[in-house]
Parts: C-alpha cells; structure tokens; sequence
C-alpha cells in the first residue's frame, strides 16, 4: 500500500476543498453528494450525533445559514492506498473567540467519485496543549 501517494493526495485535496467550499457558503446539495449516501454514514456533530444519510440531509437542511465562515488550520490530508483518505483540521470562527474547532473524516472513493464515509465535529476551549505539536 502506498501512503500519500502524490496523484490521490491531490484528488482528495480538491474534493476536501470542494467540501468546505460547500460548507461556509450552505450549499447544501454539494454537502449531500459528498456524503455516502448510506445508513451506516456517521457524522457526530459539535451538538448532534447523526446516524445515516437521512439524518445528516436533515440536519443539513435545517441548519441555519449564518455564522458558517471559518478559517482552517494544520491540516492534515493523509492516503492510503488508492481509495482511502483521512483529512484532519482545526478550524476558527470569528463568533467564537477562544475556542477551536476539530474536525475529522474519512474518505473513502466510490465508483461515483470520493465520498465522506465517517466525520467527527468538536469544539473546545483554545489551550495550548502540553507536549502537543501541529504541522
């Protein structure tokens, strides 16, 4: 298997901008299709846990569309094999001073492109982490 292979990495570097694109501006259709479309999608929210495809399009389509824009940082995009990916982040919203977001998922690529399988959202306090260190 081939870790970071240079031609993956950047596939699901556009797909993973493509994504956040689609997040702070609420485009809520480009949100879906990179999503599984599938009950066993998970995405645990800062405030929800959310089982499936019917319940992440829910969510997605009932959330409010302010307060999206973000600032990303130390982010991580790591390949394995042809088909799999990890992408890690921090994120900044200016609404939120003192406090980081984190988020997590997984990539998985399908025969209708790269799709978002497993995702993680928190928040806590901004603290610097002792022995902790970032790209």
């Amino acid at each position: 298997m081939v870790i970071d292979d240079p031609a993956v990495k950047a596939e699901v570097e556009r797909v993973f901008a493509t994504y956040e694109a689609a997040l702070v501006s609420n485009d809520v259709a480009t949100l879906e299709r990179l999503f599984h479309d599938d009950p066993r999608t998970i995405r645990y929210g800062a405030a929800e846990n959310l089982y499936g495809m019917d319940a992440i399009r829910a969510f997605r389509r009932a959330r409010p569309a302010q307060g999206l824009a973000r600032a990303l940082e130390g982010t991580v995009i790591t390949t394995f094999g042809r088909d799999c990916a990890v992408a890690m982040t921090l994120f900044r919203r200016e609404g939120a001073p003192g406090r980081v977001g984190r988020q997590s998922q997984t990539w998985l690529r399908f025969p209708d492109g790269w799709k978002v399988v497993a995702a993680h959202v928190s928040v806590i306090d901004d603290a610097p982490d002792e022995g902790a260190s970032r790209p």
